[in-house]
């Protein structure tokens, strides 16, 4: 049974905003001013899965950072937007792009930079320590934090209700 209460079974993509979503929401600073960002080593399983099970991951993300492109791409994103001041702009071009309406798109955001994404898409997420009003918003508020397995916890959910997650032998990296 799955936590989530509708059913997420027709969901073709889901896109993620990285602070507070994809890393923690609290990040070292580097010596060149550069946020130091984390990742998680599941949400980076969960993503490539879902990449490889024919799910359109995506970013749309506010920040920016040399090495964030870098990761993601090796676990096969394709589209990933940084340095977005107006994160609907950049939903309309990943819908243009892609083709997938936004009926059919999952957002996972956790800061009001989101909002308006989020009610714009199909599905909207939550990490438990989002900010108030995107909680009061979200139609799914995951219980793990921002950083610390949001991407596994809802895209092992849509895989699992797609019959899609473990139903062959784990692969390796």
């Amino acid at each position: 049974m799955s936590k989530v209460s509708i059913d997420i079974s027709t969901f073709e993509a889901v896109i993620f905003d990285v602070d507070g979503v994809l890393s923690q929401i609290t990040i070292p600073m580097g010596p060149d001013g550069v946020p130091q960002r984390t990742v998680n080593v599941r949400d980076g399983y969960a993503i490539k899965t879902a990449i490889e099970k024919g799910v359109v991951v995506g970013i749309i993300t506010g920040g920016y950072s040399e090495n964030l492109p870098k990761r993601y791409e090796s676990l096969g994103m394709k589209h990933i937007y940084m340095k977005v001041p107006y994160k609907i702009e950049a939903l309309r071009d990943f819908i243009s792009r892609t083709g997938i309406s936004a009926e059919k798109i999952i957002y996972v955001g956790d800061d009001l930079p989101d909002i308006e994404v989020m009610q714009y898409c199909g599905f909207s997420v939550a990490p438990a320590d989002a900010a108030p009003e995107v909680k009061a918003i979200a139609k799914y508020i995951s219980p793990v934090c921002g950083g610390m397995g949001v991407a596994r916890d809802i895209l092992e959910e849509l895989l699992k209700v797609k019959h899609l997650w473990m139903n062959e032998a784990a692969f390796g990296w």
